[in-house]
């Protein structure tokens, strides 16, 4: 082949990729009926990872926001933010299954919270994603933060769900119920989750079975290997030191019966971050889940073109 036919088929062979939608560079695709997310695996590196995608035409209009990444809590499997994502309309949602959660096989060693925030922005890059908005709930909320400062360019707006600051900055819960935190246990065994749950996650599944239930029909277990990897991650880290670098605006929601996380910690959240608004839902740690809609009415109003200055907005 000569060097222009070669130049000619790399040409062509670029623009083909150029074409692909997101969705068509994951392999081994399903889609679940529930939450209409496109899962499959994709390789990056030595690490093989479960990528969810919700595709949504109106989110690739000319007038639309750009895609949501959307970090999920510790051990916990892309189903479970399943219920939320499908009443994000209009907002095209990429979610993973972190090394050793869910069915992404676990990593051969322990990393920080930055090495993952890296392995996120590959995959956005493998998918074709830029600017994107970010959103974490609870263990993710701390790395959505971490891409956030790592990666602020690619970021327009974040979404901070039942987190913190992390580390010593932390308010914690009391520690009979973060002690309960040590172990997967929650995610296979059905019985200990029923009688776990109204402690450790309080609000509706304080009384309310169907709400446990909700968690149990959406939970899959993952490694515990990597379990202790996404504890050990977060060890030690803190956004404190460099919060007032955040200038993304930030929609900050907090249960107000949070035993894990005690609504103090989003309120020293909203006084320190410089662009941010916090909505508090009358309910504990497992909000997005057990009240879906609510939530999503407060994130799509917040994601959602014109964009206005949070501050503005509050």
């Amino acid at each position: 082949m000569t060097s222009v036919a070669m130049d000619s088929y790399a040409a062509a062979s670029a623009d083909a990729r150029a074409c692909q939608r997101p969705v068509d560079r994951l392999q081994q695709v399903t889609i679940d009926p529930h939450s209409g997310l496109h899962i499959g695996m994709v390789q990056i590196g030595g690490q093989r990872l479960r990528v969810g995608i919700r595709p949504a035409a109106a989110a690739r209009a000319a007038d639309a926001g750009p895609a949501l990444l959307l970090f999920n809590g510790i051990g916990a499997n892309m189903e479970l933010a399943g219920p939320l994502i499908a009443r994000l309309e209009g907002v095209e949602t990429v979610i993973f299954d972190v090394p050793g959660a869910g069915q992404s096989p676990p990593p051969k060693w322990p990393y920080r919270l930055f090495m993952l925030a890296r392995l996120a922005r590959k995959l956005l890059d493998l998918l074709g994603y830029d600017t994107v908005d970010v959103a974490g709930v609870s263990w993710g909320g701390g790395l959505a933060q971490q891409f956030a400062i790592q990666y602020p360019r690619r970021v327009r707006r974040l979404v901070l769900a039942a987190t913190t600051m992390g580390g010593a900055t932390m308010v914690p819960g009391r520690p009979r119920v973060l002690l309960k935190m040590v172990n997967p246990r929650r995610y296979v065994e059905k019985g200990y989750m029923q009688r776990v749950a109204p402690e450790l996650y309080g609000g509706e599944l304080r009384g309310n079975p169907s709400a446990i239930k909700l968690f149990t029909d959406h939970a899959r277990g993952g490694h515990p290997t990597g379990y202790r990897y996404q504890l050990l991650a977060m060890l030690g880290w803190s956004s404190l030191p460099w919060l007032w670098r955040m200038r993304q605006p930030t929609l900050l929601l907090a249960g107000d019966d949070d035993p894990l996380v005690p609504l103090i910690n989003a309120r020293l959240h909203a006084l320190l971050l410089c662009n941010a608004r916090l909505q508090v839902l009358q309910d504990g740690h497992l909000f997005m889940l057990t009240r879906a809609d609510e939530t999503a009415r407060y994130m799509l109003d917040f994601l959602r073109p014109p964009l206005r200055s949070a501050r503005a907005a509050a």
